[in-house]
């Protein structure tokens, strides 16, 4: 049978195991394959893939790196390694770096994941897909959970990796025809970033970086002999290169390290290399400052229930929450669509409480304002009662003033009788001995008269 029909029969078969982020599968097993899965790899790139020596049907494997956004498809050369063939920016990534731990998390994931050619779907409503094989072995392990986790063109993503239509063809096409010649399953490596000794120095207070630290042991035997490793899972943990046998049959995953004796020096020594180049970017302070990362499996609760909630129709936030590192929920406050009887009656009791809290709050602010002016008038009576004391004080000291002037004035008239022994003053001398008790007497009321137009002016008059 030919590889278009074996294809065209895995894809139909498997309709539902190949749905998209949201709602993929075929709408029915008669379905045809869509003509877009049959694109034609460019010239340009098959031109480049044989002067690499690499022949049109050789297997593939593909690397994701999610803070660089970048997808990455490898070609196996006529030397049994692989060299990078070409690469794309990823149009769109769901949720933050880390692995996807639930259902609803909106995660996209990250690991080791198998792709066969019944995983592929020519006939996706995200343009063309491929299934990720999520969970496997290593997330059941662990009690993950989740399904329908795509590579998928349409640029948009709720938990996957999304390309735009013209990459996502191309990545097909390559697929496509790595399965026309033999190739039973690709490899794709899901990272959160190239794992460099600088990024691991960023990231080394991250409470995912054991589990990346996990991975980077399979990205490292990529690294060093561009060969697909053998990925297996031992207890919880994933393993690499392992429960190979001397005649390269497969044996226990958890048995000891079985590469060859140069495969594992090399590592070795790359390892060594890397770790003197991890205390180095260590020392740094100009680092770039780490992206968020999911906070495990409380952020994921967190987020997997506002899913629930979404699915069910009731009215939630736009965007998903989100959890500091200190467990602190942040959440929009715009608000989604309502799209059924339960976001109505949720938006309708949302529209009573917040007119409710529009009325107290209002209600709050005017008796606020009405202290503040009772405050005030309290105040201003406090000045207008101090302004008449000190008016009043001012006449009294006036009146006092004016006794005293006119008290001196007389006692000076009995001192000015002329004595007989004695001459009689110049004029001048006079003057300025006693000035005349009427100048003085006329500065009294006008000190008088200007306390009364103050009490006047306090009182409109």
């Amino acid at each position: 049978m030919k590889f278009a029909s074996v294809f065209r029969v895995a894809a139909i078969s498997t309709a539902l195991a190949v749905a998209g982020c949201t709602s993929d599968a075929l709408e029915s097993a008669a379905v045809q394959k869509s003509p877009r899965a049959d694109y034609a790899v460019q010239s340009k790139l098959s031109a480049l893939a044989s002067s690499r020596g690499m022949a049109k049907t050789a297997p593939i494997m593909m690397r994701i790196f999610k803070e660089e956004n970048t997808l990455e498809v490898w070609k196996q050369r006529a030397d049994g390694r692989y060299a990078l063939i070409t690469q794309y920016p990823m149009c769109r990534w769901s949720g933050k770096l880390g692995p996807k731990f639930t259902e609803g998390d909106r995660q996209a994931p990250e690991g080791f994941y198998n792709v066969s050619s019944a995983q592929m779907n020519p006939n996706s409503k995200f343009y063309l897909a491929f299934n990720m094989g999520y969970p496997n072995a290593f997330d059941r392990a662990n009690g993950r959970s989740g399904a329908h986790l795509m590579v998928h063109g349409a640029c948009s993503s709720a938990g996957c990796y999304s390309l735009t239509d013209g990459q996502m063809q191309e990545v097909y096409a390559l697929a496509r025809d790595a399965f026309s010649g033999g190739q039973t399953s690709f490899q794709v490596q899901a990272f959160p970033f190239r794992m460099t000794a600088a990024n691991m120095a960023r990231y080394k207070s991250d409470p995912n970086i054991e589990f990346w630290t996990m991975l980077k042991e399979g990205y490292d035997r990529f690294e060093i002999t561009r060969t697909p490793p053998k990925v297996d899972v031992c207890g919880k943990k994933y393993v690499f290169n392992k429960g190979v046998n001397a005649d390269g049959t497969t044996g226990n995953a958890c048995a000891a390290q079985s590469t060859p004796a140069v495969a594992d020096s090399a590592y070795q020594s790359y390892q060594a290399s890397f770790a003197s180049a991890y205390t180095e970017a260590a020392k740094k302070s100009d680092l770039p400052a780490p992206r968020a990362s999911i906070q495990g499996t409380k952020e994921a609760a967190v987020v997997a229930d506002w899913s629930k909630k979404r699915a069910r129709g009731e009215r939630v936030p736009m965007q998903p929450p989100s959890m500091r590192s200190d467990g602190t929920v942040v959440a929009s406050s715009q608000m989604g669509r309502i799209d059924s009887e339960v976001g109505r009656k949720m938006a309708a009791k949302e529209a009573k409480e917040a007119e409710e809290k529009r009325l107290a709050e209002e209600k709050k602010a005017a008796e606020e304002r009405a202290k503040q002016e009772a405050e005030q008038k309290k105040i201003e009576l406090a000045a207008k009662k101090e302004a008449i004391r000190q008016a009043e004080a001012e006449a009294k000291a006036a009146k006092a003033e004016e006794a005293k002037l006119a008290k001196a004035a007389k006692d000076g008239k009995k001192a000015a009788k002329p004595e007989a022994a004695k001459p009689e003053p110049a004029k001048a001398e006079v003057a300025e001995a006693a000035p005349p008790p009427a100048e003085k007497s006329n500065g009294a009321v006008a000190a008088v008269k200007s306390g009364a137009k103050k009490l006047m002016k306090l009182f409109g008059g």
